[in-house]
């Protein structure tokens, strides 16, 4: 078996149809079944969040956010732990801003490659945004901003492990 990696999937906010088919994409990823606790969400009222912690293969991440973005009226962010020389993950998906993704390293600060860095420069010397806006889009301000309210909200939920099994 190759490197293993952990992190957590944090469903913020979701209509509670889609429950059921958020834990099938999650357990298929992982390869076994998923129940998340879903408890309700007070920053809005009507919808469930939950918090899950995974085991599984170094880059599980990005095929857990694939998951999760299929149902595009959830809100989420997926994270993966540095491991050994392989660098971290974040994920997060609001419905109104799509997915953003960064490198994290093992003390979890974003780590912006330097063609993003280029494109960024590029853009605001193009006049198309400033480098101030493009930085920060970089570093997803905009979702940390729409997310934070969730997060606040959820703070004491539970959280469960789960461990790939094979």
């Amino acid at each position: 078996m190759g490197n293993m990696s952990r992190g957590v999937v944090f469903v913020h906010s979701t209509p509670a149809a889609l429950c059921p088919h958020l834990e099938w994409g999650v357990g298929a990823v992982l390869g076994v079944p998923v129940h998340f606790d879903w408890t309700h969400q007070p920053a809005q009222p009507g919808t469930l969040r939950a918090e899950y912690s995974w085991a599984g293969p170094v880059g599980a991440s990005a095929a857990l956010a694939s998951a999760l973005r299929s149902c595009q009226r959830a809100r989420f962010e997926v994270t993966e732990d540095a491991v050994g020389s392989e660098l971290g993950q974040r994920y997060a998906f609001t419905p109104d801003l799509g997915m953003f993704h960064a490198i994290a390293g093992p003390n979890g600060d974003l780590q912006i490659p330097e063609q993003r860095l280029r494109a960024a420069m590029g853009a605001a010397d193009a006049g198309s945004t400033t480098l101030e806006q493009a930085l920060s889009d970089l570093l997803g301000e905009r979702w940390d901003a729409e997310l934070e309210v969730f997060r606040y909200a959820g703070e004491d939920a539970p959280v469960r492990w789960l461990h790939r099994v094979g």
